[in-house]
C-alpha cells in the first residue's frame, strides 16, 4: 500500500512566489477589497476566502478519513469484502 502525506501544513499553503502580472493582479484586487466601503458589505479577499475554503475541506477531509478509518478498523473483515465485491463489479464493467 502506498502511504498517504501525513506532513506538516502551514497556515499559508498558498504561495505568492512569483510576482507575475496575474499576482500582481490579485494583490491590488485585495488592495480594493480591503478598502472601508468593501468591509462594510461583509466582502473578503480572494486569496483570503480561497485559503479558508482550502482549510475547511483538508479539515472537512481528515475527519472523514479518521472516521473511515475508526470503522474499518472496528470490522475489518465485513470492509475488506465490500472492497473485495467493488473491485469484481469494476473488473467486470473494464471487461466489457
Amino acid at each position: 500500500m502506498t502511504e498517504t502525506y501525513t506532513g506538516q501544513t502551514a497556515a499559508d499553503d498558498i504561495d505568492d512566489a512569483f510576482d507575475t502580472p496575474t499576482a500582481r493582479l490579485d494583490r491590488e484586487a485585495d488592495a480594493i477589497l480591503q478598502r472601508d466601503e468593501m468591509q462594510s458589505l461583509g466582502v473578503r479577499p480572494l486569496r483570503l476566502a480561497l485559503k479558508e475554503d482550502a482549510r475547511q475541506v483538508r479539515d472537512w477531509g481528515r475527519e472523514r478519513a479518521g472516521r473511515l478509518r475508526h470503522t474499518v478498523e472496528e470490522e475489518p473483515v465485513r470492509y475488506s469484502l465490500y472492497a473485495l465485491g467493488i473491485g469484481v463489479l469494476i473488473g467486470l464493467l473494464a471487461a466489457r
